[in-house]
């Protein structure tokens, strides 16, 4: 069962082959039995999953079931999920115990997906390797001593090992796009405003977006289909129409633009990954496309941009986890100023203080126009440069990550080598457009990704696109050995 489609699932369900339960108590089964070796999950609920199992049975008995109904699903511990454990895979949250779902959430739950729990994550979404969780490393199932990519590494995870069939990621810098190329996924990052962030966490305001971590772009379009859309509770979503993202799929993509950014093809990207970018652009071109090189002449700003814009905006965000209202708070403080700097000083992990404190320093008095005001200058010519390229072409083309997914502790030591392993993917987030990374072939027995960037809400371009070219290739369908 766990080798089938989202659209094979409901198919199943739907006709009675196997139920919710059976299906979801095989999901949990998998993870009882792989999840020690991969800490993908910090939660994994059960009980709350064949409850909502046995509720899936009754409206597809019923006949009143929506198309994922009775579907399992993993949802990134950044999700608000009422009255289960939200932890952002930080201890200052280890005890918070959400009162409310999330959006994402809330229209899952209404679609009658199953939640079989939350998967592990880089603390507060800062990371590019799933290594600075309270909770620990998580393991990349294609190679146990390397990493999963982050920061939704534990959804990246249990997506390849088949601990779920789907699963919700977020993206701030190349949080699902990155994974999804270490670990063979579809991972796609939408439009910003597109999916709501009600209930998420916040990293960075103004970055965040969440979407589908997925087998192939065909189920990731099918759970778009439940998560995008207008949410009044959130000032950052976008009141358009959401089309069925599913309706033109294997529309022909002959004549397509293609658009590959010289910039993306210089120093430091790896030979092997080059070339498997360079085949697969070659089954593009089979496929009908044409290819042009373009220029991003800013894209070399994105990462000292980012890393100005992100800490700003994650000091803010965090300044509400002080210990008085919510999470961790320390013991017997001897007054105000103890409780709030003992309380952050053991709830934070160093990666997340460290980019508070670059924040802080970035927004404080007399730096404030040397740095953020300075970034938000750069942010609109990186946007600028991606508007100059949309008129010539339809899609943009590169690779996902720089390389294959790299050795567990490899650049812990070395965080500015941690930031560039998002170097292809933050652009992106800064301009607030659409990406996506599709498995793409192997270097050394390793995944490597191709990212597509497209125009704003072109969303079921893209998948197209996608989809187009997992129907002559089946680089999405292969699965890790031990894990099959």
């Amino acid at each position: 069962m766990h080798n089938k489609s989202l659209s094979e699932l409901s198919t199943s369900l739907h006709n009675g082959e196997f139920s919710s339960v059976e299906l979801t108590q095989h999901y949990l089964d998998r993870i009882a039995a792989h999840n020690s070796s991969l800490n993908a999950f910090i939660t994994v609920t059960a009980d709350r999953a064949l409850e909502q199992a046995r509720a899936a049975d009754l409206r597809l008995q019923q006949k009143t079931a929506a198309t994922l109904t009775g579907i399992p699903l993993a949802h990134k511990d950044i999700f608000c999920t009422q009255g289960i454990r939200t932890s952002c895979g930080s201890k200052m949250l280890d005890n918070f115990i959400a009162p409310y779902n999330a959006t994402v959430v809330e229209k899952l739950n209404a679609a009658g997906m199953v939640t079989l729990g939350k998967t592990n994550m880089d603390e507060f979404a800062m990371g590019s390797s799933n290594e600075t969780s309270f909770y620990g490393t998580v393991k990349n199932p294609w190679d146990t001593d390397r990493v999963p990519g982050g920061s939704s590494g534990g959804s990246a995870a249990a997506m390849a090992a088949r601990l779920a069939p789907i699963a919700t990621g977020t993206d701030t810098g190349g949080s699902i796009r990155q994974p999804a190329s270490l670990c063979n996924l579809t991972g796609l990052k939408p439009t910003y405003g597109r999916i709501s962030r009600y209930g998420m966490i916040a990293f960075a305001s103004s970055l965040d977006q969440a979407g589908p971590m997925a087998k192939s772009a065909e189920d990731a379009a099918l759970l778009l289909n439940e998560m995008a859309g207008f949410d009044a509770r959130d000032s950052t979503s976008v009141e358009r129409d959401v089309p069925d993202y599913t309706a033109s799929l294997t529309a022909s993509i002959e004549g397509l633009r293609i658009g590959l950014p010289k910039e993306f093809f210089g120093e430091g990207l790896d030979p092997d990954v080059a070339a498997t970018i360079e085949a697969a652009i070659k089954t593009y071109v089979s496929l009908g496309a044409t290819v042009k090189q373009i220029s991003l002449p800013n894209s070399h700003l994105s990462v000292p941009t980012y890393y100005v814009v992100a800490p700003a905006e994650c000091s803010s965000n965090l300044s509400r986890m002080d210990g008085v209202r919510f999470g961790h708070r320390c013991e017997d403080p001897k007054d105000l100023l103890d409780l709030y700097q003992r309380s952050r000083g053991e709830g934070f992990g160093e990666e997340v203080k460290r980019r508070i404190m670059i924040g802080t320093y970035a927004l404080s008095a007399g730096y404030y126009d040397a740095y953020y005001l300075k970034a938000q200058q750069c942010r609109r010519l990186i946007s600028d440069d991606f508007k100059q390229a949309f008129n010539d072409v339809d899609v943009i083309m590169g690779p996902t990550a720089p390389t294959t997914a790299f050795n567990l502790g490899e650049k812990n030591d070395d965080p500015v080598a941690m930031y560039l392993a998002d170097i292809y993917t933050i652009s992106t987030n800064l301009a607030g457009l659409p990406g996506m990374s599709i498995p793409a072939g192997f270097v050394n027995g390793l995944p490597v990704g191709l990212q597509i960037i497209g125009n704003y809400f072109d969303e079921a371009r893209l998948l197209n696109v996608a989809h187009r070219y997992q129907q002559a290739t089946d680089w999405h369908q292969q699965i890790p050995a031990d894990f099959n």
